[in-house]
């Protein structure tokens, strides 16, 4: 802590060059400034001043040794702030952007803002590409792989593609045992909105074979339309299994053509890249990453977390 404090009195000596302004800025006499600077050359065995009775100016030691200083004294107020930071209680406003695929992360905000009730959430539902920075987002969910240097990202977890129709459409209809009987039913699709462009169904074919072009009955931009729509005989849909997950146990829902399909996909949390997060980012990357997921969490996921 003595070298500490010698390090703070030579930095305000060098930007002052003055004993007297040093000390008045510390709250302690020029004698006991002189000391200090004293002291710290004994110990370096250089001279960090040319002294005269006009004026202070550093040596070519004393402004190499103030460049290392500052860097010191730097890193020892960074890793204060962050262990203030990280004892505080996460407050205020958070803005989030997050995919159309609400009965995913719903129910974990709605937890999120019982563990967290002086958070304020600002949920923003899209699936077109923000500027998380440009726009003012504390955080955003996308799928894929991150690809932006100025944001910070952590793995929410993984999900399948999946094509599922009722049970009653495929009693009209039939079922249909190889990719190219598709052309023959009725197909429920997603169009991304950036560009206009219908989602390829994730179905598994040679190098050399065309992509089908498979009917479109229906097209919309979220999921739950689609599983609604299937829910009425209305056709085969491509959605992800999270969303069907519970209407495949019930069987209200079936599997199509499993072993020709083959694609996944990954979620992220990003934030903007810093070296100290805030409390309530920390927060909310922490309680999504343990709940949206729970397979892939750790097994104290069942508890309110203060990051």
């Amino acid at each position: 802590m003595d070298s500490l404090s010698g390090f703070t009195v030579f930095i305000q000596v060098a930007e002052t060059r003055s004993f007297v302004a040093a000390g008045r800025a510390l709250g302690v006499s020029a004698s006991a400034v002189g000391k200090s600077v004293a002291r710290l050359e004994e110990r370096l065995g250089v001279r960090l001043f040319h002294r005269s009775t006009r004026s202070i100016t550093l040596t070519a030691e004393g402004a190499l040794f103030l460049e290392r200083s500052r860097r010191i004294l730097a890193e020892i107020e960074a890793a204060e702030l962050e262990l203030s930071e990280a004892s505080a209680v996460p407050r205020g406003r958070l803005r989030v952007s997050l995919p159309l695929v609400s009965s995913l992360v719903l129910p974990v905000l709605g937890e999120f803002m019982r563990c967290h009730p002086d958070i304020e959430l600002d949920l923003d539902f899209s699936d077109r590409l923000v500027d998380v920075i440009e726009e003012g987002f504390d955080a955003v969910v996308r799928t894929g792989e991150p690809a932006d240097s100025r944001l910070s990202a952590r793995k929410l977890g993984q999900f399948q593609l999946l094509l599922v129709a009722s049970p009653g459409y495929l009693a009209q209809r039939g079922t249909p045992r190889v990719p190219a009987d598709l052309l023959a039913h009725s197909c429920l699709h997603y169009r991304y909105p950036n560009s206009g462009k219908l989602e390829s169904w994730p179905l598994r074919r040679a190098p050399d074979e065309p992509e089908l072009a498979l009917p479109t009955s229906m097209i919309c931009n979220n999921i739950e339309t689609r599983v609604c729509f299937a829910l009425q005989d209305l056709g085969i849909a491509c959605v992800p299994d999270f969303s069907v997950r519970a209407l495949l146990a019930e069987g209200r829902l079936q599997r199509v053509l499993e072993d020709h399909v083959a694609r996944s996909n990954t979620f992220h949390v990003l934030w903007p890249a810093s070296k100290h997060a805030s409390p309530k980012v920390r927060a909310l990357v922490d309680f999504l990453c343990e709940r949206v997921f729970p397979a892939m969490a750790s097994d104290s996921a069942g508890a309110c977390r203060v990051a």
